[in-house]
């Protein structure tokens, strides 16, 4: 793959663990990749070691105060410096990148990576509120300007490997699967009294602040079962989760013979960002590899949705559609957020969704803007609910 050009990634918040993981990706294969773009909302330091490290053209930095401090420290480099979340959406639609990184974490990632597909750019999609929130007007737009979506998230990377090849052949089902968190096996008794750090150590797979607790009240996977929904064009009763503690494999298609394939290998998020970024090659690596005999035993089993509701929540929003999904996803990043500062319990996380889901107004078929709407009123009322 080294013989061509190189392919210029725009890593959009490369400073989050997403963007630094696809930096040390890029990094190993300096022949394969340039880094073209990097963005990050309020980590100027980090930003700028980057910018120093990987000479981009182009810098943006969300918060518009720290501007001056970026643009001071990258002055010597022939390097353009933007501030403001305006900056993102116009530097994503410039021509200077072939694709783009979207690691933004949350809603935010939304515009900046519809503009992407609009200006033809292939999109490496590690954000999955961005299909949560509006896949079916994401996937039109992507099918419209013929704009590959290559998930970056292990389960839908796994999905998307296993389907190579298997065009032609119809999925009857496919199976993500969840490590269970840290929190597997119990029950509300216990979760009533769990603090903000020990909710932030997964046993598997490391992470950014928001993924872990998600992965914790099993949010995440509810997250994952909506965004592979439109990922894949399945109907809802096609997507299904079984909890495998031991993440090996990352998840599996069952497809209408009754044949299962799945996508198996140590959790390691560099690769399915390497193989997003390098599809359809794949790049040798001397990451560890998986023992078969170490842990002998992959075990499956049904996930507790009585303890964990989020994902009874999310099953629910999958099936109704509409701006439900958006709801849930409003709701769920200002829940996250209020509990990462120690405002609200663990289990009033999920009271605090399905409250916002049941108050909010249900729209079937929502435009673009309807679904900003729906966002920001979600928003308001989750965090009404807070008590200051």
């Amino acid at each position: 793959m080294s013989n061509g050009p190189k392919k210029r990634i725009a890593v959009f918040g490369s400073t989050g663990s997403i963007g630094r993981q696809a930096l040390e990706v890029i990094q190993a294969h300096p022949t394969v990749f340039s880094v073209e773009v990097l963005t990050a909302q309020t980590n100027d330091d980090l930003l700028i070691r980057q910018a120093l490290q990987f000479h981009p053209n182009i810098v943006v930095i969300g918060d518009d105060k720290k501007l001056p401090r970026v643009k001071e420290a990258l002055a010597s480099r022939q390097v353009k410096v933007f501030a403001g979340e305006k900056a993102l959406e116009e530097v994503a639609c410039m021509d200077v990148y072939d694709m783009m990184l979207a690691a933004i974490v949350g809603f935010a990632g939304l515009r900046p990576t519809l503009c992407a597909i609009g200006n033809g750019k292939a999109v490496a999609l590690a954000n999955k509120e961005t299909l949560v929130v509006a896949g079916d007007i994401v996937m039109k737009k992507a099918l419209e300007n013929r704009v590959p979506i290559i998930p970056v998230d292990s389960e839908h990377s796994a999905i998307f490997q296993c389907l190579v090849g298997e065009t032609r052949n119809r999925i009857e089902k496919i199976i993500l699967t969840a490590s269970g968190g840290p929190f597997l096996g119990k029950k509300p008794n216990y979760l009533v009294n769990v603090k903000r750090d020990h909710a932030l150590q997964h046993p598997n797979w490391s992470m950014g602040a928001k993924v872990t607790i998600d992965s914790a009240t099993l949010m995440n996977k509810g997250l994952e079962m909506i965004e592979a929904r439109w990922l894949f064009n399945l109907r809802p009763e096609q997507v299904k989760v079984v909890v495998h503690p031991q993440s090996i494999i990352h998840s599996m298609i069952q497809f209408e013979d009754g044949s299962i394939k799945s996508q198996m290998g140590l959790p390691d998020m560099k690769l399915p960002i390497q193989y997003a970024m390098s599809f359809p090659v794949r790049l040798a690596t001397s990451y560890p590899r998986y023992d078969f005999r170490k842990p002998a035993v992959l075990s499956f089993e049904e996930p507790d949705v009585k303890t964990f509701r989020n994902l009874t929540l999310a099953t629910e929003a999958l099936h109704k559609g509409g701006n439900l999904p958006c709801v849930l996803n409003a709701a769920n990043e200002i829940a996250v957020f209020a509990f990462l500062r120690n405002r609200i319990g663990f289990l009033d996380m999920t009271d605090l969704v399905e409250r916002t889901m049941q108050e909010m107004p249900f729209i079937e078929r929502p435009t673009l803007e309807e679904y900003f709407d729906s966002d920001g009123e979600a928003r308001n009322f989750a965090a009404s609910l807070i008590k200051l």
